[in-house]
């Protein structure tokens, strides 16, 4: 296949297997969002969506989060990991939330970004996930499928996501990299992985990859 005949095998497959894509992280509004987003920074979203209702049952708005202690919110979330540097984040930017936006989570990549604890990963995800603003966030699913579907050089995610851009319509992005996580976790894993599964991987798949495959499959 052409490279744009790879891109279209993507698109098509993706459609017919997720043709409704469900939002891995239970949220109710961008505050709540981006507050599991920022949890889930090497964890996973099982892990996040058990945690998330712990802590929102207690602060759901930054005007309840910034009444609570960062060490109060750290005892809560423990279980996700890292939550020393998150707590504080949580905590931090939920003040700056208040005092320099009314509340309300910026509708701006520069905003969020300026947020403690927020990389350009999370603000991808809160612009595409509650605002449909169009961002293709790179998690680890997308930057393996991206290399062993051939589509990027796998050097690091922000080559990925610069592949991810140029190659896919940027009206489908805020639905494909959704799409591109489900089926990671279902069909394409790092670990387990079963190719005859994989039908986007067998179609278009790298040569290495595909031969480090059924090399490792005989042994």
């Amino acid at each position: 296949m052409t490279k744009q005949e790879s891109v279209n095998f993507v698109i098509n497959t993706l459609y017919k297997l997720y043709p409704e894509i469900p939002i891995p992280l239970d949220h109710k509004d961008p505050y709540t969002l981006l507050i599991a987003v920022l949890m889930s920074a090497q964890s996973t979203d099982v892990r996040v969506n058990k945690i998330t209702p712990l802590l929102f049952e207690k602060a759901d708005n930054p005007y309840d989060m910034a009444k609570l202690s960062v060490e109060e919110i750290r005892d809560i979330i423990k279980p996700v990991g890292l939550s020393p540097m998150k707590s504080k984040g949580i905590h931090g930017l939920s003040k700056i939330l208040i005092d320099k936006y009314n509340g309300e989570v910026p509708q701006s990549f520069e905003a969020l970004e300026a947020l403690p604890a927020v990389g350009h990963k999370t603000a991808s995800v809160v612009m595409s996930q509650a605002f449909g603003i169009p961002a293709f966030p790179v998690d680890t699913h997308i930057h393996r499928l991206m290399y062993r579907w051939n589509l990027s050089n796998g050097k690091n995610v922000v080559q990925t996501e610069k592949d991810a851009k140029r190659l896919f319509p940027k009206e489908l992005w805020n639905d494909l990299h959704l799409q591109i996580i489900w089926y990671g976790r279902e069909y394409s894993p790092a670990r387990g992985w079963n190719l005859d599964k994989d039908i986007i991987t067998k179609a278009i798949g790298r040569k290495s990859v595909l031969q480090e495959y059924y090399i490792k499959k005989k042994s």
